[in-house]
């Protein structure tokens, strides 16, 4: 939710020494190479061939990705606050409309969001709220000036539960200072993020993980 690359003929000389030597050591290491280690690996160096040479441009590129998306899902967990742990999960259906649910010890909380009205549910008790239009504005101008201060540094390539990523720390300075770490699947999308925030003396430390992007079957309803 950042620094520059090294130098291309830099990566072109590490790139080469890291090249097995012989002929004979690359075809053993194919021969015991699994089917899904080649796939994986052949979809990783296609995902590195394609990344833009600018890591702040590849991040403001899978931010327009992402706000553009249908839908997806996110499971959110967070260790460092005061009050414990915390789990929480969020789903996005396009254009407006979006569900939490927040859990943390023994208590359950559950906010959908469907145009502007806000719908809290908690012990079962419903309650709606209409908000002033444009209320979300002020959310999206501090995510702009985020993208606007933030720097981005490459971190190379990982794989996120069985998925080639690539790996990017952003920091930034609005709306407060945090470190982001974030890696980009092979259709840049976010697969996961990890937000480090530093409140009251401490490290908030967030880790998402994003799934089912633009699945048609996931729904936001009111609560009834």
């Amino acid at each position: 939710m950042t620094a520059s690359l090294l130098a291309a003929g830099l990566g072109l000389a590490l790139a080469a020494c890291s090249r097995q030597p012989a002929a004979d050591t690359a075809a053993a290491a194919e021969a015991t190479a699994t089917p899904r280690d080649t796939v994986a690996a052949a979809a990783a160096a296609a995902a590195e061939a394609v990344a833009p040479a600018d890591p702040k441009q590849a991040m403001l590129d899978s931010m327009r990705r992402f706000k553009a998306a249908r839908s997806w899902h996110a499971r959110m967990e967070t260790d460092g606050g005061p009050q414990g742990p915390m789990h929480n999960e969020m789903t996005f259906v396009a254009p407006d409309r979006y569900r939490m649910v927040m859990r943390m010890g023994n208590m359950e909380m559950e906010q959908v969001r469907i145009g502007n009205d806000l719908y809290m549910v908690m012990d079962g008790r419903s309650q709606k709220i209409t908000m002033p239009p444009g209320s979300m504005d002020q959310w999206h101008d501090l995510a702009e000036k985020s993208q606007q201060t933030m720097t981005v540094e490459a971190q190379g390539r990982e794989v996120v539960d069985g998925v080639p990523a690539r790996k990017y720390l952003l920091r930034q300075t609005e709306p407060a200072p945090s470190e982001v770490t974030v890696w980009l699947g092979t259709d840049d999308l976010p697969l996961r993020a990890r937000v480090v925030n530093r409140q009251q003396g401490r490290d908030l430390v967030t880790t998402i993980r994003y799934t089912r992007y633009n699945d048609p079957g996931l729904t936001v309803d009111a609560p009834r």
